[in-house]
């Protein structure tokens, strides 16, 4: 019934007949956010039109009950004519990525309902429940259509030894590999190459691989058999689906890892195979370029494919130029890459065809998200969206079809919810969701205020301030200074559930986001500048926000304390061994980086550490100890800032051993300190659960060290 009742007030939203609530209170009225509010939000993604844009299909994800980790995704159907949604699956797992087929009649989606992940069908002209279109022992995910809806393309980790088998026999051997190794009591791992670990689990000897099945479950094959990955292993170089059909339906475009060190290379290649192929030798592409190539898309008529490269080898952060090149119906390349972005001095992101001469691309710039679009000329042209807030905000979804545009958008106020737009006329933005919109108005939630900085070398620093729930201007607030990770990543003007700035400044704070030397979004050579100087530039940059913090009149200076993650733990480390410790009240420190040389050795993907310092650390062991907190270990003693450190057992990126190098450290001085450690988390705290028990320590050491509130 409540959920009944509250689609029926958001349905006489959509039409107008009844006033928001969020209009209706007032804010005095409002409460601050509080952290079990952060898991009653439902969480919305990938959005797709239908091919006659008359619907869309998304996914929403609710936390169930937080303190047993229970959670369920499940897709919804909204009717664009209508402005009405409805739940489509009830499964009460995980019912993600979905995908109309050509004809739009069915939708194709991923699911763990029957234990490990398979793709479904779920027929809309039949209104029965989704068949099972998968029985692979590896899982399988991914599902992408062919054009004329007779095939499914999708992806699974396998074992290569298997793959040149026929498909009942070789789905056999991994079923009999996956079982041996459940019910072995010797848990032993043997390792012959890199990568044999990856972000939080062991990969050992599997390989992603590309499969075909028939639309009616028949005829399932690998056809990317051998002893490589033909889907990209880290999310650095996926941005979605990232394989296509040819128009002809008989071959598959796809982003292929290195053939050799695929730990410390970046040159990932389009590769082509046929849909019976064999063979364990893909062609390549993209081979002439040593850097990376991925995400390939054909234009509507499938005379051209579009695609991201990049042109630094070893350098992940890179700018991706969106290129278009001509092709045959197989999907064989006939012309040299035409540079589309070459004048435009940011990465593309996600893209989409809008015609045979025109694409849609998305980008970040100066904090927030933006999207262009480019024809042929080469001269990316600005989009101007006309959000309610006057500003873009995050864009986590984009879906278009016949001249409509679907947008997933977030901003620090609010979490991700649906919007339609087009493309002729962006500035008409209509609202087409509001799951969150009952808890969004019960909360005082203050917008975000960006800044500009001067900085060193005649540039500007973009930083965001967001205050608390509350604020008098009279009175004098404490701050906390949160610095992004990456280091080539940014603070958007978005939502996280990780790192939420609200559910901070709701403590009492006021929450300053600063955008250093190294942030992406503010041109290539920006980003550029942190390279092999972590300490250096970027440092001074965020000493130089620092100050223009302590500037501000409501800001109390005897209260100001840090945090960060991975980078932004780095940083952490590093202010806690220089002077700027003094003025920290403490320092939160979450899965960082604080020995280079110790990094190196146990972290998962080498190609960032050998480029951030320019080669190996036996070869230049100057570069790696310049800025590395653990050379300066004796002034933790010195400056004695109490710091929280929080690091996990499965952080294969940052290694645990990283977070015991400083605690040990920490206490061998004699520095206040407290070590938090959760055995089954990786880079980031994810369980529901273990996420309100981080908040928990995080907040708690704040208030011990930097109270909250005004005085």
């Amino acid at each position: 019934m409540l959920r009944l009742g509250f689609h029926l007030c958001a349905s006489l939203l959509f039409l107008g007949l009844v006033e928001p609530l969020s209009t209706r209170l007032s804010g005095a009225e409002k409460r601050p956010m509080q952290l079990e509010d952060l898991y009653k939000f439902q969480r919305i993604a990938d959005p797709q039109l239908s091919p006659d844009g008359k619907f869309a299909v998304y996914q929403v994800t609710e936390i169930l009950d937080p303190a047993k980790n229970q959670k369920q995704t499940q897709l919804w159907l909204v009717d664009l004519s209508k402005q009405s949604s409805r739940q489509l699956t009830r499964s009460g797992k995980s019912d993600t990525h979905p995908r109309w087929s050509p004809d739009g009649t069915k939708i194709l989606f991923e699911s763990n309902r029957s234990g490990a992940s398979q793709l479904y069908v779920l027929d809309l002209s039949s209104g029965g429940e989704p068949t099972k279109l998968t029985n692979i022992a590896t899982g399988a995910s991914g599902g992408i259509w062919s054009p004329d809806g007779t095939k499914v393309a999708f992806y699974s980790a396998v074992n290569p030894k298997h793959s040149q088998l026929p498909f009942a026999e070789s789905n056999a051997k991994n079923q009999e590999d996956e079982e041996r190794v459940a019910n072995n009591p010797v848990k032993a791992k043997t390792f012959t190459k890199l990568f044999y670990r990856h972000w939080d689990s062991y990969v050992e000897d599997k390989r992603n691989h590309l499969f075909v099945i028939h639309s009616d479950g028949t005829n399932c094959r690998d056809v990317t058999p051998g002893d490589r990955d033909a889907y990209p292993t880290s999310t650095t170089f996926s941005v979605g689906d990232d394989f296509s059909f040819s128009p002809d339906g008989q071959f598959l475009l796809l982003t292929a890892v290195p053939t050799t060190g695929e730990s410390w290379s970046t040159n990932h290649d389009i590769c082509r195979v046929g849909i019976s192929n064999q063979k364990t030798d893909w062609p390549s592409l993209t081979a002439s370029n040593p850097a990376a190539d991925s995400y390939p898309k054909f234009s509507p008529d499938g005379k051209q494919v579009a695609y991201r490269t990049q042109s630094k080898p070893g350098y992940e952060a890179d700018k991706w130029n969106l290129v278009v090149r001509t092709c045959k119906p197989d999907g064989t390349f006939t012309s040299e890459p035409k540079l589309l972005t070459a004048d435009l001095d940011r990465s593309v992101s996600d893209f989409n065809w809008v015609s045979n001469d025109s694409l849609l691309f998305s980008t970040e710039e100066q904090g927030s998200s933006a999207m262009y679009r480019v024809s042929m000329d080469g001269k990316p042209k600005p989009m101007s969206f006309g959000f309610p807030e006057k500003r873009i905000g995050q864009i986590t979804g984009v879906s278009w079809v016949g001249g409509k545009l679907l947008l997933a958008r977030a901003n620090m106020n609010e979490p991700t919810e649906l919007y339609l737009s087009s493309l002729d006329q962006p500035s008409t933005v209509q609202p087409l969701s509001q799951h969150n919109a009952s808890l969004l108005a019960l909360l005082d939630r203050p917008a975000p205020e960006s800044v500009q900085v001067p900085v060193e070398g005649g540039a500007n620093m973009q930083m965001w301030l967001l205050k608390p729930p509350g604020f008098d201007p009279k009175k004098k607030w404490p701050v906390v200074y949160l610095i992004h990770g990456g280091p080539q990543g940014a603070w958007e003007d978005g939502w996280s559930f990780r790192w939420n700035a609200q559910i901070w400044a709701a403590q009492g704070y006021v929450i300053a986001l600063p955008n250093p030397r190294g942030s992406t979004g503010f041109g290539q050579s920006f980003c550029d500048e942190i390279s092999g100087d972590w300490g250096g530039k970027c440092y001074r940059d965020l000493v130089a926000g620092l100050r223009k913090v302590q500037e501000l009149d409501y800001v109390d200076k005897d209260r100001i304390a840090s945090a960060g993650a991975s980078f932004g733990g780095y940083m952490q480390d590093w202010f806690a061994v220089n002077e700027i410790a003094k003025e920290f009240k403490c320092l939160i420190s979450h899965c960082s980086v604080y020995n280079f040389e110790s990094m190196w050795g146990t972290t998962d993907e080498l190609w960032f550490d050998e480029y951030e310092h320019g080669g190996l650390p036996w070869e230049i062991p100057g570069k790696y100890r310049e800025f590395s907190p653990h050379t300066l270990a004796g002034n933790l003693g010195k400056y004695k800032v109490p710091m929280l450190v929080i690091h996990n057992d499965l952080d294969f990126r940052c290694p645990i051993g990283q977070g015991h190098e400083l605690f040990q450290a920490l206490q061998r001085q004699g520095v206040k300190s407290r070590f938090v450690n959760f055995p089954d988390e990786g880079h980031w705290v994810n369980k529901p659960a273990n996420s309100i028990h981080w908040h928990q320590e995080i907040f708690a050491w704040l208030q011990e060290h930097c109270k909250s509130g005004a005085k």
